[in-house]
């Protein structure tokens, strides 16, 4: 994958994406990520990136011409053919008004052959990069970030680990939070009860399941004997069950989409008695 990056602040990389899996996936041929300077495509001795919006109004808005410049220096596929799927490729919009980044976005972005983020600061962004530029607009959060930086960083970060061979145990990127698996029978609809690697169970857009290990008694705090006793399949239920309970607790807003066996939902009942 490419994944080119559109900023005022070029140096800000230097650290975000020098460490861990992203490191190891660029080292590994996997992901090749270039940081493009927003000023480089500035024709004034200033070297201008913003200018006061019309209208009026408090702050900066960031020109077009640059933006536009350094997207078309890049050799992108036409805006039709992205669209399209023609062409494997994303031109995105990092901006406090944009769709929120799931696990399910970073999936699709990971299937592509490149993206394209762009960085917003001050207010904002022309209106008319994103209506002529982006092929969608991403937000990290219901917050107000001072530029898309940060927020770059955590899609590269998101994106990255999902490439085949950038995660040692490929089916431990299946089993998180937020991620969706397939759980459900083709034919009745039903969720599979055995649904799920070996001891694991898979998310299923749920909150992951709480994790213990050595050693097993802590500070007079013990691991659960449910997972030293060696029955996968408690070990799986038991996992299952936590992974409900959290997510009632800190995210019932995900339930909704969720998929649920009739056991699911019970454990549910109960959990909310």
């Amino acid at each position: 994958m490419k994944a080119d990056i559109v900023t005022i602040f070029p140096d800000f990389f230097r650290g975000p994406l020098d460490y861990g899996i992203t490191r190891r996936a660029a080292e590994m041929g996997l992901v090749k990520i270039e940081v493009h300077d927003l000023r480089s495509f500035t024709h004034d001795r200033h070297r201008t990136v913003d200018d006061r919006p019309f209208g009026g109004g408090e702050g900066m808005v960031l020109k077009p011409e640059p933006i536009f410049d350094c997207l078309e220096s890049l050799g992108l596929a036409a805006r039709e053919q992205r669209e399209s799927g023609a062409a494997k490729e994303s031109v995105i919009l990092l901006s406090a008004q944009g769709e929120p980044f799931t696990q399910k976005v970073a999936s699709e972005l990971a299937a592509l052959d490149r993206i394209v983020l762009i960085c917003g600061r001050y207010e904002g962004v022309d209106e008319r990069v994103a209506e002529c530029l982006a092929d969608r607009e991403l937000s990290i959060g219901d917050y107000v970030l001072s530029g898309g930086e940060l927020a770059a960083a955590v899609v590269i970060e998101a994106v990255t680990r999902l490439l085949p061979g950038a995660v040692g145990n490929e089916a431990s990127t299946r089993q998180e939070s937020f991620t969706e698996n397939e759980r459900s029978d083709k034919n009745s609809g039903e969720v599979a009860e055995n649904a799920g690697p070996d001891s694991t169970c898979g998310s299923g857009g749920l909150l992951d399941y709480p994790h213990y290990t050595r050693p097993a008694e802590f500070r007079g705090m013990t691991v659960p004997e449910v997972l030293m006793n060696g029955n996968h399949e408690q070990i799986r239920r038991w996992r299952r069950e936590q992974a409900l309970k959290k997510t009632l607790r800190n995210r019932p807003d995900l339930l909704g989409g969720a998929e649920l066996s009739e056991q699911d939902r019970k454990v549910l009942r109960r959990s909310g008695e």
